[in-house]
């Protein structure tokens, strides 16, 4: 099993990239896991208290149990996926059947920022974006999709996201073996993933 890890700022289009992967790729062959899953699960808290926590931070990802599961899968067994609600900002009691695939591919801001996560990774590959560009579609995203109103979207941003950025996500570049610029359909950077993966798997 092959995997790699994605990462890259809120909004710089990480969810673009993996599709390109996938659409590269025989039918099958890829499964997607996102950090975005592992959320940690605050049911115990109001939802007035789970609108205080930092989600940008390390610590709000349940990275032992996304570890874990990436063992599991690397042992060819099947894992019950958790699943996160935006909208109330909790870990679901549902959980999804996810099967190993061939490729792995996991995707979050902060999946290069663990040091355990990133020895599982196979490739490690940074989506880099304008930081405007960002910020425009988060604003666009958390309105649209999570139901979040403007003043409470930009003042996340201020106080967690962009702080975060540069503490957390921003440096771990530097452990990412290809960063792709975002900033249009990138076909070469695409190519040459499809190539890696290819030589690896053959």
């Amino acid at each position: 099993m092959l995997i790699i890890g994605i990462a890259g700022g809120t909004g710089c289009g990480k969810t673009t990239v993996v599709n390109q992967i996938v659409n590269e790729l025989p039918d099958n062959v890829v499964g997607v896991i996102s950090q975005d899953s592992y959320y940690n699960d605050l049911s115990h808290m109001t939802k007035e208290e789970r609108s205080q926590v930092n989600f940008d931070h390390p610590n709000s990802i349940d990275f032992e149990l996304l570890i874990e599961h990436l063992n599991q899968l690397k042992q060819n067994k099947s894992i019950q996926k958790p699943v996160y609600s935006f909208v109330e900002e909790t870990r679901l009691e549902k959980t999804i059947l996810t099967e190993p695939r061939k490729v792995m591919i996991v995707e979050g801001i902060l999946v290069l920022s663990n040091p355990k996560i990133r020895e599982l990774f196979d490739i490690k590959i940074f989506v880099h974006a304008d930081s405007d560009e960002r910020l425009i579609r988060r604003l666009q995203r958390d309105i649209k999709e999570r139901g979040h109103n403007l003043e409470k979207v930009l003042h996340r941003y201020q106080t967690a996201v962009k702080p975060m950025h540069n503490q957390f996500i921003e440096p771990s570049k530097e452990f990412a073996d290809i960063i792709i610029p975002n900033n249009h359909y990138n076909t070469v950077a695409v190519d040459i993933v499809k190539t890696i993966i290819n030589d690896k798997l053959n």
